[in-house]
């Protein structure tokens, strides 16, 4: 059963919640129920098989036409020398991971077993003559996919999107889908995060299998495959570079920036050739000013549209620059800009590893955005592709990091000595991240490794993060284990602050800090043994501990700190060091209190 507050007041939030989720009564046509669990959220009770996660999944390469494929699968958890089932267990609702509540089962999956899903579909009859593919948003970790029998590819990596080409699998009328995955946990080399199989402290719940939206596109023989975007503010311009399956020199590449309906620019190029585009007056891209131009490609052919996209761009630079006092700092557009943040850890008590529904991320971001943050350090974590249009939508600046896998090092030891299969893995699905979140304006640090977790080969692997992507800033590592390379001298400090000492080429920051607990009754995991790194007895005690470690930063900025990043958004499971209830209900700071001091910090550092 779904716990409430006693709070008349939270009750209220709760009914205005849900009203502006939806003006329609649910309509439920599939028998389905979230499993027993500790703790929900307050859109759960807005979650259905009919409408779970019904969005498109990717906001800057848009097409007209795709089918959702999430909703309720036959699943089977077998053990993992196994084939494929003879009979199913029962229902699980995708995208939401086997430990989830909100999947239907809640079920601890080990490396010893294996997750079987299995689903029907028919598609368009008018899809009929094109290219379908198969995507998946996330899953955790190695997927394999059949379709009417027919292997169709397997994927290794827990966080980033991949696709397969389906066609030459499909048949006429109904089509089976079947998906088998397996994941090794903290037993593997992977990059994995905070999941471990027995959770405690700041380790958390692992998930397994599918943890992000399934869904089918048609594209003609001839498409866009890919699209970087790379805006450059210095020359007021947007750069791009497509990717198309077929360079025909009958082809016609025809591109148009738009400030709303209003067009910017257009131009016309060969398949192949660079495709730059001027922008006159820019407006750039800020928290203060989040604004995104739209951008429409068109591919065609004789004069008839073959394949068309639709995108967007933030025009933003981040960089280091000398401020007036000659201290490197961190600069976007070309101005010192203080950033100050909360870590973001992506858990949901109710999803694990997936949020509710959309609605619960927005929540999270303008929460945060209303106490005067305008950063996220998303920490070992990578989030799906429409999470970070939200962040571009909404002016959230991200720190993004690389989930953390194998083993640790101390902070006075040397980088591990990675096997080669550890070493290709990391690599291997740190370059798709960065490939698939680089055409975002939000994301502006990538984050290597965080306080020795995992950490080898630093040197090189700053170079070649650097060279992969130049436009933005890289922290080597955050946190213990500084070999002085990268962009940021990171260090964390609890309760803290603490600032490192000036360096001539790198600016320095506080990745973490704070970590001040409280635990709500009624809102927490577990309702004793609840853990922090100092904890509270109520709000008010909270946010004058808070505003008192804010204080104690304003020295730091005014000697050239150039961010801060406060742990934590929300508590996560037995962890109550979060501005918010783990369930969302709850803020656990005095907003009016709170925003006043973030925002004088943030003005003072620019």
């Amino acid at each position: 059963m779904i716990k409430k507050s006693r709070s008349l007041y939270w009750l209220g939030v709760l009914f205005v919640i849900l009203i502006s989720s939806s003006c329609h009564p649910r309509q439920e046509t599939l028998p389905w129920k979230p499993a027993a669990g500790p703790l929900f959220t307050p859109w759960a009770e807005r979650v259905s098989p009919s409408t779970v996660w019904n969005v498109y999944p990717r906001p800057q390469q848009k097409r007209k036409e795709w089918l959702n494929l999430n909703g309720l699968w036959d699943v089977a958890i077998l053990p993992v020398d196994e084939g494929p089932p003879q009979e199913f267990q029962g229902k699980i609702l995708v995208p939401f991971p086997v430990e989830a509540a909100l999947s239907g089962i809640a079920q601890k999956v080990t490396e010893k077993q294996k997750v079987w899903y299995r689903r029907f579909f028919s598609l368009p009859a008018h899809w009929r003559g094109k290219k379908i593919f198969l995507n998946f948003e996330a899953s955790d970790w190695e997927t394999s996919v059949w379709v009417n029998g027919q292997l169709v590819g397997t994927h290794r990596g827990g966080y980033d999107p991949f696709q397969f080409d389906i066609s030459p699998a499909v048949k006429e009328g109904k089509q089976e889908l079947l998906v088998a995955v397996w994941d090794p946990t903290d037993k593997g080399y992977q990059p994995r995060g905070k999941q471990v199989q027995n959770p405690q402290g700041i380790w958390y719940t692992a998930v397994t299998g599918i943890w992000g939206t399934v869904w089918l596109e048609p594209v003609s023989q001839v498409f866009i495959d890919s699209l970087q975007i790379t805006p450059d503010v210095d020359r007021k311009e947007v750069k791009l570079q497509l990717g198309i399956s077929s360079l025909q020199p009958e082809l016609v590449v025809k591109a148009m920036v738009l400030a709303g309906e209003a067009l910017v620019a257009e131009r016309e190029v060969l398949p192949g050739e660079e495709l730059v585009i001027p922008i006159e007056n820019p407006r750039l891209w800020s928290p203060e000013d989040p604004f995104l131009y739209q951008l429409q490609i068109v591919v065609e052919r004789e004069g008839e549209v073959v394949d068309e996209v639709e995108s967007y761009f933030g025009l933003r630079k981040i960089s280091l620059g000398k401020d007036g006092a000659g201290r490197t700092r961190i600069f976007l557009n070309n101005r010192p800009y203080f950033q100050l943040g909360t870590l973001d850890q992506g858990f949901w008590p109710d999803g694990i590893y997936t949020a509710p529904s959309e609605k619960a991320w927005i929540y999270d971001l303008n929460c945060l955005r209303s106490l005067g943050f305008n950063l996220l350090r998303k920490h070992v974590k990578v989030e799906p592709r429409r999470y970070y249009y939200w962040c571009d939508r909404l002016g959230v600046l991200i720190w993004q990091d690389m989930p953390s896998g194998d083993k640790y090092i101390g902070r006075n030891q040397a980088d591990l000595a990675r096997s080669k299969e550890s070493v290709e893995q990391f690599k291997l699905e740190l370059e798709r991240i960065i490939t698939n979140l680089r055409n975002h304006p939000s994301v502006v640090v990538w984050v290597l490794f965080n306080e020795g977790w995992g950490q080898f080969e630093t040197e090189a692997l700053t170079e070649w993060v650097k060279k992969m992507d130049p436009t933005r800033l890289v922290d080597s590592a955050s946190g213990w284990v500084d070999r002085g390379v990268g962009d940021l001298k990171d260090i964390h400090a609890y309760p803290g602050p603490a600032m490192p000492p000036l360096e001539a080429d790198r600016a320095v920051v506080l990745g973490e800090f704070g970590g001040l607990g409280l635990p709500v009754p009624f809102h927490t995991w577990q309702q004793d043994k609840s853990w922090g790194y100092r904890n509270f007895a109520s709000f008010q005690e909270l946010t004058q501990a808070y505003v008192d470690l804010i204080k104690k930063l304003k020295d730091y900025v005014h000697r050239g700190l150039s961010a801060a990043v406060y742990t934590q958004t929300s508590d996560v499971e037995i962890e109550v060091n979060g501005l918010l209830t783990y369930d969302r209900v709850q803020l656990k700071v005095l907003r009016d209190k709170v925003a006043p001091f973030n925002l004088e910090l943030r003005s003072l550092g620019n």
